[in-house]
């Protein structure tokens, strides 16, 4: 018996051509979504071209420039210059490497490490998973920032240490996600039926239950991206994340916070493009969310 048969939170049909085909076309007549995709794509070519799309990559890799500090807006400059004469529209450029790169591997690892686990409390049930889920109760006792701050103050401030604490405090989300599902499908007809057949358990959970889990997943992981741009961005702004001369929109936020009402180009260009960036991912997932939920009507 196919796991599409199954009411509720089925998604196996989702890696289905048909139903690929359906997902794009949905998320193509959507004004939002078509927004939100335009935004990641640009934060994506971004970072992966920096050093071909910044007009001065040595200093958006750090390189100082004498004489040339906290220059207004101008065609040389387009959004000035920083209190160390670096270009600020090269640092912005080179700045989204961090952004995307250190929320994807939060979100990365968060995933898989989280789904395996979810997948056999879920489906196991019992002690395990009563153990499992109380150990996620007790990550999530913790707000995942504050978390966050602690362990990257005892590990040091680092950009990967930061990437790490984060990934500490995010996964229990997934776990209990990914749990929910596997839980809510172990007694239907399919599972019982695959069981009957003397299909091992590792197969139900990989062939059936791990399918119907990717429509919630990936919806959850891109709204998390967005999420961890703005943590990480966080961190580096109080100094736990990226360290100077490295380009970090938080950081540049915190640079140019001392002259907010003078040179404001400093901190209003990072923030706008962390602004940008959350926007795109949370537009492009609650779009996914509203096009992946089986209630929804095909469009």
């Amino acid at each position: 018996m196919s796991a599409t048969n199954v009411t509720g939170p089925a998604l196996v049909e989702a890696a289905a051509p048909t139903r690929t085909r359906q997902v794009v076309r949905a998320l193509l007549h959507d004004r939002l979504a078509l927004i939100g995709i335009v935004l990641v794509a640009l934060l994506i070519v971004t970072a992966l071209l920096a050093p071909l799309l910044a007009p001065y990559p040595a200093q958006g890799a750090g390189e100082t420039v004498a004489g040339a500090h906290n220059l207004a807006p101008d065609a040389r400059h387009w959004l000035g210059t920083d209190q160390l004469g670096r270009d600020v529209l090269s640092r912005l450029v080179y700045g989204a490497r961090p952004a995307l790169f250190v929320s994807l591997g939060v979100v990365a690892i968060a995933i898989v490490v989280d789904v395996p686990l979810g997948l056999v409390a879920g489906f196991r049930g019992g002690r395990l998973d009563e153990l499992l889920m109380r150990v996620t109760d007790m990550f999530l006792a913790f707000p995942p920032l504050l978390l966050a701050m602690v362990t990257v103050a005892v590990l040091g401030p680092v950009l990967w240490n930061a990437a790490l604490a984060l990934a500490l405090s995010w996964w229990p989300w997934y776990a209990r996600l990914v749990r929910g599902v596997a839980a809510s499908l172990r007694e239907q007809p399919f599972v019982d039926s695959a069981r009957t057949l003397g299909l091992r358990g590792s197969t139900v959970m990989l062939r059936h239950l791990l399918p119907n889990s990717a429509g919630p997943v990936i919806v959850q992981a891109t709204v998390d991206i967005g999420t961890v741009i703005l943590a990480a961005g966080s961190l580096a702004f109080i100094g736990l994340g990226a360290q100077p001369p490295a380009p970090d929109w938080g950081f540049m936020v915190a640079e140019g916070r001392t002259y907010v009402f003078t040179q404001w180009w400093l901190s209003a260009a990072p923030g706008a493009a962390i602004f940008l960036a959350v926007l795109g991912f949370n537009l492009l997932g609650d779009a996914l969310r509203d096009v992946l939920d089986p209630r929804t009507v095909s469009r």
